[in-house]
């Protein structure tokens, strides 16, 4: 009886105790000459591989309720070119999201679009993947993007509490760039994984991993409950943000927050006073010129 209790109980803490990411994965290879592939169904078989190796890789030390604690994300990945067997040149779209407390509303963290994502893959091939050692630009470039997941999600619930996975972020940048695969060095352009993993680093942004904490703790998990709190902790944290934008303006960081929160910030302040509206809109209009448009909504 007492092995029966044991083994009973084996099984319920795998139901629900689950690796950190339920991640779902997208390959587009519609771009690609069929003749150019010698199997088409290397792209099945590699959208599996990558959901595998997100969902059940451990990333850090903490346990995670299925369904419940779990982070979701999404990768759609774009394949452009296949300039040899095996070899593939693609773009790639991250998004990571974190559930409101006390709703089944997922607030944007990342809409990050890589444009230099090239890669090698055989199909059946297994994705390893070791923090210190390059293995394949496809695992190294996975990696990153699961670190950087969980750093904002994490900074989102304790202030700084992303710092282990930025610096697992910077040190994947750091041995990948060895490689001379594109994507990982600081000259080539400023909205690549380097300047991502750079912005996270760099001291003056940390106003905006604070202004992460304070914009989801202190304001959307209050929503609900205490909606002028909320709102005017909401509009604390994106006051913050303009200290970071006079002392690196245009980053890649405050480009990358913008194009996941834009649509979230005009539904949270749609219906405040127009003195309210104005107030935001001018904020978050000189922090995100290239979606000012997206912001008229609120002059009404």
């Amino acid at each position: 009886m007492k092995y029966l209790f044991f083994f009973l109980l084996f099984c319920f803490s795998i139901q629900i105790t689950a690796q950190e990411l339920n991640c779902t994965v997208t390959v587009d290879a519609t771009r690609i000459n069929t003749a150019q592939v010698s199997e088409k169904a290397i792209f099945v078989n590699l959208e599996k591989a990558i959901r595998q190796f997100m969902i059940d890789r451990e990333w850090t030390n903490d346990q995670f309720k299925k369904g419940i604690e779990q982070i979701n994300c999404k990768i759609f990945i774009t394949v452009t070119e296949a300039p040899a067997q095996n070899s593939f040149k693609a773009t790639a779209q991250v998004l990571s999201s974190r559930t409101i407390y006390g709703t089944n509303y997922e607030s944007p963290l990342l809409n990050f679009n890589d444009r230099s994502f090239n890669f090698d893959y055989v199909a059946d091939q297994p994705l390893i993947f070791n923090d210190n050692n390059f293995t394949s630009n496809l695992t190294s470039v996975l990696a990153f993007y699961a670190y950087a997941v969980l750093a904002l999600d994490y900074d989102s619930f304790s202030k700084m509490g992303g710092n282990p996975y930025i610096e697992k972020m910077f040190n994947v940048t750091n041995v990948a760039q060895a490689s001379g695969d594109e994507g990982w060095a600081r000259s080539q352009n400023q909205v690549n994984r380097y300047w991502l993993a750079e912005n996270l680093q760099h001291q003056q942004m940390l106003p905006f991993r604070e202004g992460l904490y304070d914009y989801h703790r202190k304001g959307m998990d209050l929503l609900l409950i205490k909606p002028e709190e909320a709102r005017n902790n909401i509009i604390k944290s994106l006051e913050a943000l303009k200290e970071v934008n006079r002392l690196k303006p245009s980053s890649t960081l405050l480009n990358v927050y913008f194009d996941a929160k834009n649509r979230e910030i005009v539904d949270i302040f749609r219906e405040s006073s127009p003195e309210i509206k104005q107030k935001v809109r001018l904020i978050v209009v000189n922090l995100d010129p290239a979606n000012a448009n997206k912001y008229d909504v609120l002059s009404n």
